[in-house]
């Protein structure tokens, strides 16, 4: 039996704004400032692993960022926060669709001064995909969906359970 709880309403609540994401995904939101920052991190945190691992940091360092937590909470047996956080997962991916459709026409605002490298255009160029912009960037977007869907159907599931109860270290 269906229990409608305080969980639900948080999972209804964070999966309206999540599905306004995903309908209105040109608007800026407060998180995305957030994911901007976690990505321009990612520049010189994987830089050490050579230009492309630099380029390509920022994109990867808005996945891990989000999947660490979800993982963090899983581990912990704190399934629901696990599932809450993966909108946070799909959000990027959702931003993520949408920088790399922009490897051709780059029109996107880019941060910074002066000669703006765009890391979807470059990436794209250096794997002679750039032809491909279209079908990657849709794969990302069916990608985004499905991590939004799944977060919200999880995020049901675990809010019919009582054992997400943060442990105490009492030693």
């Amino acid at each position: 039996m269906f229990k409608f709880n305080n969980k639900v309403v948080v999972t209804l609540i964070v999966g309206l704004y999540f599905f306004w994401c995903l309908l209105f995904p040109y608007q800026w939101r407060l998180l995305d400032g957030v994911n901007v920052l976690i990505h321009e991190a990612g520049h010189p945190l994987f830089g050490i692993l050579g230009e492309f691992m630099s380029i390509l940091g920022g994109t990867l360092m808005q996945l891990i960022m989000p999947i660490l937590f979800v993982g963090y909470f899983f581990w912990n047996n704190q399934k629901f926060s696990s599932a809450i956080v993966l909108f946070w997962v799909g959000h990027n991916l959702l931003n993520i669709s949408i920088y790399s459709a922009d490897a051709v026409v780059m029109q996107l605002p880019l941060i910074g001064n002066g000669d703006r490298l765009h890391d979807w255009n470059y990436m794209l160029s250096e794997l002679n995909l750039l032809g491909q912009t279209n079908k990657i960037a849709l794969m990302i977007r069916i990608s985004a969906i499905m991590t939004i869907i799944v977060a919200f159907v999880l995020s049901l599931i675990f809010s019919q359970s009582d054992e997400e109860i943060v442990p105490t270290n009492l030693d």
